[in-house]
């Protein structure tokens, strides 16, 4: 996520960093590299010109330069000044007085409505612990109907449809929210249609279903990678249809980031989602305080620990500890780790929480972190019965054969698996032994 704008932006103040002492002319070199890092990401001009013109009026007037951390004091400026360019404030759903909640989701046709709608379910049920409904009010599209059925079944959530050549997205909307009613349904979401422009059928379309169902909330997807597009459509969108909020797609593409920077400051609307990936998980609450802090290459901590608590089996995690300190660590437990790891999302979006790693970027080769690893070790594992999980000592030279034609690897595969896991279990129990603090930290330090 803003990898490109990420490294520019540590690379100017990286040479203000460990200064004793910081000039008017050292601000001004690294206030002129930032001015056009943040061009070249796109973001608008105007934007621009304010955000670097606010830093240098608050480090003139902060002393900054008889400062005794200087570089510390420019950073937090920094980052308090971009936090406030990204909307400041986290701006959660609203609710409405009475279910349902109608959400309505508006946008251009490819930026992803559909699966926002299921991504945006999915998020709330694990949030907000309330039902939800899909209602598929595209009918332009039967491709697009069918899709968020299937995004229903997928995970568990009721969806509402009419025969598109039968019906009309008002009436849909009207039919939807009567539906939710009589199943005690807390949200509606509406799933409507878009066009590859702004056209006047669009705006009436929108316009019909609003008057008849008042939405509470009306966001706008928009595509990250579309840059200044995206700020265009947003202000359209919300002179046109009065937008409540903005979901912010593919924001982990290699997009130069300049709509999510530009968005609130130029439509006034805030930006309340971020989706990542295109798995139903992949979406975020939106954070401004916590995305500055990943642009300035100074981590997202806060956000990995929610992940973690999301994903990760708590426990499962106490009941692995018990074992640890009783050194009966075995392939049972081996793959459930494997598996809560993968439950995270990619390896590399987690390592872009991690603080300082803006700057090792270039440094780690991004290549040797394969994910496809872990799916060969997933696979050999369940290719085990029970007794090998529990035992892997009893694997033999035909299990091993039959476990890698199982798991469609190869012997060498089951081999270097079987050879990582004992390597595992003799630090487990190093660890866990007497001592074993003494012995983690002697191995930190690279002791023998």
């Amino acid at each position: 996520m803003f990898e490109s704008l990420s490294d520019k932006l540590t690379v100017a103040f990286g040479k203000l960093t460990g200064r004793g002492r910081i000039t008017e002319k050292d601000v001004d070199e690294a206030l002129r590299a930032v001015r056009l890092a943040l061009l070249e990401a796109d973001v608008d001009f105007k934007v621009v010109a304010q955000f670097v013109k606010k830093i240098k009026e608050r480090v003139s007037g902060a002393d900054v330069f008889g400062s005794l951390t200087p570089d510390q004091t420019i950073l937090k400026v920094v980052h308090e000044e971009l936090t406030a360019v990204l909307g400041g404030e986290v701006v959660d759903l609203a609710r409405g007085e009475r279910p349902p909640t109608v959400v309505m989701l508006v946008g251009l046709q490819g930026a992803g409505k559909t699966t926002t709608a299921a991504k945006l379910a999915l998020h709330i049920r694990k949030t907000r612990k309330q039902d939800v409904m899909l209602a598929a009010c595209d009918l332009k599209r039967p491709a697009a109907i069918e899709q968020l059925i299937q995004l229903g079944k997928q995970l568990n959530v009721p969806v509402y449809s009419e025969d598109p050549s039968k019906s009309s997205a008002r009436q849909v909307a009207t039919n939807a929210v009567k539906a939710a009613q009589a199943q005690n349904i807390y949200w509606l979401i509406l799933d409507t249609a878009g066009r590859l422009h702004i056209d006047e059928e669009l705006m009436t379309e929108l316009g019909e279903i609003r008057k008849a169902v008042s939405p509470v909330e009306s966001l706008l997807v928009v595509d990250a990678m579309t840059g200044q597009d995206a700020v265009r459509s947003g202000a359209e969108f919300h002179e046109r249809v009065g937008l409540t909020g903005i979901v912010m797609t593919k924001m982990d593409g290699d997009a130069r980031g300049g709509a999510a920077l530009s968005m609130r400051s130029v439509t006034g609307v805030p930006i309340k989602f971020i989706g990542v990936g295109e798995k139903t998980d992949g979406l975020e609450a939106y954070h401004p305080d916590r995305l500055a802090s990943r642009v300035l290459g100074m981590g997202d901590i806060a956000s990995l620990i929610e992940k973690a608590e999301q994903d990760l089996d708590l426990a499962h995690a106490k009941e692995l500890e018990k074992k640890l300190r009783k050194s009966q660590f075995d392939l049972e437990d081996f793959l459930q780790q494997l598996q809560q790891v993968r439950k995270m999302g990619p390896l590399q979006d987690i390592l872009g929480m991690l603080p300082g790693m803006g700057a090792l970027r270039g440094k780690i080769d991004t290549s040797k972190i394969d994910e496809k690893r872990l799916v060969r070790a997933e696979a050999i594992v369940y290719s085990m019965t029970h007794a090998e999980r529990r035992d892997p000592r009893i694997i033999n030279g035909s299990r091993r054969r039959r476990i890698a034609l199982g798991s469609g690897t190869t012997a060498s595969d089951v081999n270097q698996l079987l050879n990582q896991f004992a390597e595992m279990q003799k630090l487990m129990k190093k660890i866990s032994g007497p001592g074993g603090k003494r012995a983690l930290m002697g191995m930190l330090a690279g002791k023998r």
